[in-house]
């Protein structure tokens, strides 16, 4: 089974520099979109529907904002849309699918980098987030929330931490959140467990030729239950075509869909 993550940072944006190419030769049984920036009038068919898919999406109230989506080869038993929290569920961030006793969850969760404000609602949609990851994690399903946690977690995932200690991603109490995810919920961070020293950058700045530099931060991620990671074989970033300031994460797991 692979299943990508792929912030789009604009859908109609990544369609046009050819990332439902892309899809059709990735291979993937399951692909978390996030940022889709459109509502469902804004997409074609083709962006819907890519052939031999279907697709889901949550999209959000604010035109050209956030949204998440996943395309799956099989059709899911049951979708989930959202987290029951008006104020978050309104911004399109939680996409589930079911699959038997397998859940893939397409997240974005917020970002803080626009201001002091926005830093807040980072804040307390991981504090709402909370209670149903730890539900996630106890629920005795296969689980995998995949997409944009807009957080590194620690030094090697992300080329200059030094300079970002006081930056929105790389706070101490972000990264102690998430390190709480791993250590107390006992969720897994799938490419840190795979590849303890290669950093695996997935978002690069738009500024100062971070990506050509390879600059990069590791935002995007395979979060999984521990029977679901421990099937994990490998992982992989793709660079080779820009779709977005962030790139596709693949992971293929021994498990049959």
């Amino acid at each position: 089974m692979r299943i990508v993550s792929a912030n789009l940072n604009g859908i109609r944006s990544a369609t046009n520099k050819g990332f439902l190419d892309w899809v059709a030769t990735s291979g993937a049984d399951v692909i978390g979109l996030q940022e889709l920036k459109a509502q469902a009038g804004d997409l074609t068919d083709a962006m819907r529907a890519p052939a031999g898919y279907h697709g889901y999406f949550h999209y959000a109230e604010k035109k050209g904002y956030s949204g998440v989506g996943l395309y799956c080869r099989r059709e899911p038993d049951a979708i989930i849309e959202g987290l029951g929290l008006p104020e978050f569920d309104a911004e399109g961030r939680y996409l589930e699918a079911q699959f038997g006793n397998l859940s893939v969850i397409s997240l974005y969760l917020p970002s803080g980098s626009s201001g002091e404000e926005r830093q807040q609602v980072k804040f307390q949609f991981m504090a709402a987030f909370w209670p149903h990851l730890a539900e996630l994690a106890a629920c005795g399903r296969d689980v995998v929330v995949l997409g944009d946690w807009n957080i590194a977690h620690n030094e090697i995932d992300l080329k200059n931490w030094k300079g970002n200690m006081k930056n929105s991603g790389f706070l101490p109490e972000e990264r102690a959140w998430i390190g709480r995810v791993f250590s107390e919920l006992k969720l897994v961070d799938v490419w840190r467990t795979l590849y303890p020293d290669a950093p695996g950058y997935t978002w690069w700045s738009n500024r100062g030729q971070a990506y050509a530099k390879d600059v990069g931060w590791r935002i995007d991620y395979h979060v999984a239950s521990a029977a679901l990671a421990a099937r994990a074989q490998a992982a992989a970033v793709y660079k080779d075509v820009k779709y977005s300031d962030h790139a596709p994460l693949t992971v293929d797991y021994d498990y049959p869909l």
